[in-house]
């Protein structure tokens, strides 16, 4: 059995790659701390936004646990163009894995890099990463899992994820 920790960042300014923690966001990573605080953490593996990295470095601080950063964990682009309609487009994604907008990656191209994350992890490690791609890993798991799930994830959001040899399970730890 191995045990991960997959968290969406704390509240932030934006979408951007660079967008910084809120006030607010700050004082979420300290909770995140002292939720880990008495949980086994052997690991962390953070996207490369720079609110995902800040959410959890108070973290890594406690537990003296380096920050690895993987590529793979950034937030899915929906598409490179102004979508007045991306709400619209982005719920269509959970329905087809398929379909690809301007610049953007399918839901299923999404999906597998993560998954390639979550595969290689080991035991008892924290992956922190964004709300789309946070759905699209639950979806892997659950198929039931879709727009309204993802409409439904907090900031900062936690979800545990056992995987054993013939089964999986995750459920949501967050309750802040």
């Amino acid at each position: 059995m191995k045990t991960l920790y997959l968290v969406r960042h704390c509240s932030a300014n934006g979408q951007a790659a660079d967008a910084e923690l809120t006030e607010s966001g700050f004082e979420q990573a300290e909770k995140l701390a002292a939720f880990f605080s008495g949980i086994l953490i052997e690991n962390i593996i953070s996207s490369p936004f720079k609110r995902a990295q800040d959410s959890i470095k108070p973290t890594a601080k406690a537990k003296n646990l380096p920050l690895t950063i993987d590529d793979r964990l950034a937030e899915r682009t929906l598409s490179t163009s102004d979508l007045p309609n991306w709400l619209e487009l982005l719920e269509e994604t959970f329905h087809n894995l398929d379909l690809k907008l301007t610049g953007g990656e399918t839901s299923r191209e999404a999906t597998s890099r993560a998954i390639e994350v979550i595969n290689e992890a080991p035991n008892n490690t924290i992956i922190v990463t964004h709300g789309n791609l946070m759905s699209l890993i639950l979806k892997h798991f659950d198929d039931s899992i879709g727009f309204q799930e993802w409409k439904s994830l907090r900031n900062p959001d936690v979800y545990t994820i056992t995987i054993g040899n013939d089964e999986s399970s995750f459920e949501q730890l967050w309750k802040d």
